[in-house]
Formats: C-alpha cells, sequence, structure tokens
C-alpha cells in the first residue's frame, strides 16, 4: 500500500498556535502578582462550576445571540415553528378529551425514556410532557442551523440549551410527575422522608470524601479485581502485574494490556465471570496489566513523555524478558489505546518490531470529531482548568467524573435525583457502579499536553506528536489493528474511533462495534444479555468504506464480542508453548496481586 495514502484525509488538523509577540520590555514588577491572583481566582471558582469556564459558556450564548439578532429570516422560521407547534398541541389537547388513548403529537427521542410510565398518558399528565416536548424540539430548531454561527460553536449552545430543559423537565418536578405522585400517595409520603435522608447520607459522604453508599461492598483484591497474579515490577507511575496460567499451555505471544490512567484498571478484571483478565487466561494466553499510579500533587510535572517511557515501554521491556518471546500483543483501553498508539508509530519509526498486533478498545487517535466532550475543550476551557491543576498539581477525580455526568445528565443526575430523593428507592450498587466511584486524578502537567497536543492541535493525527524530538505519524504502524467501538460512547464516538482506517497503511485493520457505552459495551462478557456487534476486516488496497456504509452493510451478530477478538488474536499468534515463569531474576514478583498502587486513594 502506497505511504501517501489518504494523506488529504491526514491534513486536516489544526496548526498549532503561535505565541502572542512581545514587546522586548520586562514586565513591570506587579506582572507576576496580578497573574498570580488570576490564577489563584479562576482555580477557586473551578472548584464551584464542575471545572467549566463560565466566560467560554458566556462568549459561546452572545456569539449565538447576535448571530439570531442578525437572521430575520431564521426569526421568522421560528416564528412560523411556535406557531404550528401550538397548532398541534392544542388540536392534540383537544381529541385527548374525547379520547385518551389518541396518538400524541410528537414522539420523545429512542434514549428519552423520562416519560415511558404508563401514568405520563393520562391526563393532565400526557399534556404536561407533550408540552415539555414539543418546547424541546423548538429550543433544537432554534440553536441549529443559525446563519453565521459555526458548528463547533452551534454545537455547544443547543448543549446548553439541553441542560437547561433537562434541568426543568416536569419529570424532575415532585408535584408533575406522576411516578412520585403516586407514590407519595401510596406511602403517605415515606418515599420523600426516605428520599432526604437519602440525600443528607450522600451529602455528608460527599463533604467527607467518602465513597457512596454499597460502595463497601466491593473490595479490590476480595470481590474485584481478584484473578491470581503477581506484581513483576514497579517504578514511580506503575505496577506490571503478570497472570498465572490457567491451562498446560499457552500461546507463545503474550498480551500486554495497557488501561486509561484515567481509571483503575480493574475494570478489565472486574469480577469472576466479569473479568477480560480471566476470560484470556481461561483461553491460553499470557496476560500482563499495567496498574497505574494515582498521582498526587508530587507527581505534578509527569508529562506524556513519562507516561509512555514508564508505562508501556518500561512494561513491554519486563514482558519480554520475562517471557522470553521478542513479539507482544498491545492492548489499550481509552487513553491507554491513544497512548499504545503513539508507541507502535514510534516503535515503527524506530524499527522497533516488538508489537505483534495492536488492540485498541474505545480509542481515538483523530480528535476533530471527539464528540460531546469537546464542547469542553477549547482554549478559554483549557486554560481555565490548567488554572486549576496549577493550583492543586492534578485535575481530581471529582471534577473529572462531573464533566462526564453532565454529558448525560439525563442518565447519570436527574434520574438519580428522582429514583433515590423523590421517589426514595437506592439503586442497588454493582461491580461497575463500584469501579466507576474509585475515582482517579491526572497530574497538571501531563494533562495539559494531552488537551493541547491532542484535543485542540490533533498533533498525532497530523503527524506533529513528538517523541524524543521527533515526529512519530499512526501511518507507520505495520502491525495488525483490531479497534473496538461503541454505539453509546459519550467519550470515544464510534465514528471517531473507526477514522483509524484513515490514519494509519496498515496490512489489515479490523473494526468492531459493539452495543453499549464506553464502559459498558467494553465489559461484554460471554452470557451477558441482549449483547450484539458487528465487524469487519478491511486488508490494504481494499477502498474505504464511510462509516454509515460499514454500519449498513456489515452483518449483525448476537452475544459477546469477547470471543471474536480472542480468536483474531489465536490467528495472529505463533502457537502454543509452555507457560512461562512468573517473573525472573531480573523481574522477580514483589507482591500479590492486585498490588499496592491500585489500592491508593
Amino acid at each position: 500500500m502506497p505511504r501517501t495514502r489518504r494523506t488529504e484525509a491526514r491534513s486536516q488538523g489544526r496548526q498549532p498556535s503561535t505565541p502572542a509577540p512581545t514587546t522586548g520590555e520586562r514586565p513591570n514588577p506587579g506582572y507576576y502578582a496580578t497573574h498570580a491572583l488570576d490564577r489563584a481566582f479562576k482555580a477557586n471558582l473551578a472548584r464551584f462550576t464542575a471545572g467549566i469556564t463560565p466566560a467560554g459558556l458566556a462568549s459561546v450564548y452572545f456569539e449565538w445571540l447576535a448571530h439570531l439578532m442578525l437572521s430575520p429570516g431564521k426569526q421568522m422560521e421560528l416564528g412560523e415553528k411556535f406557531l404550528r407547534k401550538t397548532t398541534r398541541f392544542a388540536q392534540y389537547a383537544g381529541r385527548a378529551a374525547r379520547d385518551p388513548q389518541c396518538p400524541t403529537c410528537i414522539e420523545p427521542l429512542s434514549q428519552d425514556r423520562r416519560f415511558s410510565d404508563e401514568a405520563w398518558q393520562r391526563w393532565p399528565y400526557n399534556l404536561i410532557h407533550q408540552s415539555f416536548l414539543l418546547t424541546q424540539q423548538w429550543w433544537h430548531n432554534a440553536t441549529t442551523d443559525v446563519d453565521g454561527l459555526s458548528p463547533e460553536r452551534e454545537r455547544v449552545v443547543n448543549f446548553i440549551a439541553r441542560q437547561m430543559l433537562d434541568r426543568y423537565s416536569p419529570s424532575n418536578s415532585p408535584w408533575l410527575n406522576p411516578e412520585i405522585t403516586a407514590t407519595t400517595l401510596a406511602t403517605g409520603g415515606r418515599n420523600l422522608y426516605d428520599g432526604w435522608q437519602n440525600f443528607l447520607e450522600d451529602w455528608e459522604r460527599a463533604m467527607a470524601g467518602r465513597p457512596p453508599v454499597g460502595v463497601e461492598g466491593f473490595r479490590v483484591g476480595e470481590n474485584l479485581g481478584v484473578t491470581p497474579g503477581k506484581v513483576v515490577y514497579r517504578n514511580r507511575l506503575i505496577e506490571l502485574i503478570q497472570y498465572e496460567p490457567a491451562t498446560k499451555q499457552v500461546y507463545a505471544e503474550p498480551v500486554l494490556i495497557m488501561p486509561a490512567w484515567i481509571m483503575k484498571y480493574y475494570i478489565l478484571d472486574l469480577a469472576p465471570d466479569k473479568s477480560l483478565v480471566e476470560y484470556l487466561v481461561n483461553q491460553g494466553h499470557t496476560v500482563f496489566m499495567i496498574s497505574w499510579r494515582n498521582p498526587g500533587s508530587e507527581e505534578r510535572d509527569l508529562g506524556m513523555e513519562e507516561y509512555r517511557r514508564l508505562g508501556p515501554m518500561a512494561a513491554l521491556d519486563a514482558v519480554c524478558a520475562i517471557t522470553g518471546r521478542d513479539k507482544v500483543h498491545g492492548v489499550g483501553y481509552c487513553l491507554g489505546g491513544t497512548l499504545l498508539s503513539i508507541v507502535a508509530a514510534a516503535m515503527a519509526r524506530d524499527d522497533d518490531q516488538r508489537l505483534a498486533s495492536v488492540t485498541t478498545f474505545a480509542t481515538q487517535v483523530d480528535f476533530t470529531e471527539a464528540g460531546e466532550l469537546t464542547l469542553f475543550i477549547g482554549e478559554s476551557q483549557v486554560a481555565y482548568l490548567e488554572n486549576m491543576m496549577w493550583d492543586q498539581g492534578y485535575l481530581d477525580g471529582y471534577q473529572m467524573a462531573g464533566a462526564f455526568q453532565i454529558l448525560r445528565s439525563n442518565d447519570l443526575i436527574w434520574s438519580r435525583i428522582v429514583h433515590d430523593y423523590l421517589l426514595g428507592r437506592r439503586r442497588p450498587m454493582n461491580e461497575l457502579m463500584a469501579w466507576n466511584a474509585d475515582l482517579t486524578r491526572m497530574p497538571f502537567r501531563m494533562h495539559s499536553e494531552y488537551l493541547r497536543k491532542l484535543f485542540l492541535n490533533n498533533d498525532l493525527a497530523s503527524g506533529r506528536y513528538q517523541v524524543d524530538n521527533r515526529p512519530v505519524a499512526v501511518q507507520d504502524i505495520r502491525a495488525p489493528i483490531f479497534a473496538v467501538g461503541t454505539t453509546a460512547d459519550h467519550v470515544a464516538p464510534w465514528k471517531s474511533a473507526y477514522k483509524i482506517h484513515l490514519l494509519t497503511d496498515a496490512d489489515e485493520v479490523t473494526f468492531l462495534l459493539t452495543n453499549g457505552g464506553h464502559n459498558a459495551g467494553i465489559v461484554s462478557e460471554p452470557g451477558h444479555p441482549r449483547r450484539r456487534f458487528k465487524v469487519r476486516t478491511q486488508r490494504a488496497r481494499e477502498p474505504f468504506i464511510d462509516p454509515d456504509s460499514w454500519e449498513q452493510s456489515t452483518p449483525e451478530q448476537e452475544g459477546s464480542w469477547w470471543p471474536t477478538w480472542q480468536r483474531w488474536l489465536v490467528e495472529r499468534s505463533s502457537g502454543l508453548v509452555d507457560p512461562p515463569g512468573m517473573g525472573n531474576r531480573t523481574y522477580p514478583p514483589i507482591a500479590d496481586a492486585p498490588g499496592s498502587y491500585v489500592l491508593e486513594p
């Protein structure tokens, strides 16, 4: 395949911003003091705004309003839509008064389950929720297709409007939600009392920095992350876990898994029968796992290069030395997959051929279409986050969790308020929820470099990202690639992950799309109900298939995708051998899995 393939698609990244010119004069004596005051003020403000800059949101809102005021045609269109929706609603109200079973005038989106209860179809709740949905639709029209507003700014203002509407949805109101009203009457208000107690308990735990209710029943090393293994290597950033073999013989090439440092590794070793590690070991693979340290203020100056060098590169040296093999299957999840792509590109550039294959889970390499997460990533937002991280030396897990919750506010915020506080019912804790509550941090320097080099400048996809002071290109990767995307991913949208087809000249790229979200779609063990996926391999010199055509033409399969990927690994392995020892003289076992880093708060 020619190396110039799809270069046009790779050249779409933004150019790095140039520094502002200076006058050559020495700064005023008060310059540093005033800038320190600005940073301190914004750092403290960020704690009350979940790390989201008010200035950035305000600028987007006023830009939208200005363009709308300069668009009389759009205003006329919105006025016409308002009249038509009002007429449609009045007609529906008349029909519903005669026939409560008549068709509604608007249906909620498929993922909107707020009004699924049958009680919403009875008067007056049918009129209440239909009016809200029509209003929601009108605001969508008002914040899209405004002449002069860029697509990026349009997405932000549309997102803000959705958040405001979700906040004031009738489903969140105890006197407008029929489920809450019926429960209150049936229990004599006991649900509100129980909900108040739930709120107080959650508030107390949050203020004390304690985990949510129910997490106490899940402990790493007891019922989470329990696949037997040994820590065989440790440095200031990682522990490397080698898992004990479960078969008499194993496939020759070991598997090295690099989870994201934004998460604790044991999501891939969640619990017995829900563990990807356990599944691979039982199928005859030698598995190694990187367990990242949870950084504090003292690690504030660790950057992307330290994460590459002390993480996968150090782990790769250890894996090859312990197993005696010169080929390893590399696996990366989320940010770990992005780092694996950087590592694989640098290794290809330097003719380091130790990667037998590259597998990425829910991973982006090109960040130009990174979904709703990009709503929080602009120059204003990054500078605001840098002020907050500069003050404390890291980005706190609670601040990251707040941003992710806002992306799915209906599912993660408002539905919880309704269920736990207004209906007074605790949702039972499960393994994935317990893992999600085990928060992590990211060092100031690393996260700043990640946001600027990858999100803002898109350096990796554009061939500008540097390793050892030389640029690397994903195009250089020749090892077979297996990329997994998930249909409901708000962090790494599958169409963004699919762009790996445009960025590499590997001999083959296998892309698998599974249902579920960023986490639940990956933790998809055999036997998991309602799981399905699509998979297809594109080989060298075959024409590119756009993601929509790929989705329509690729047949769907039922069940977990794990066996499909495992067979793919087997086909790219060189046969069965005796299992390697647990560590060796150079890398002796240090401790039992799960190690100590994963237990650090």
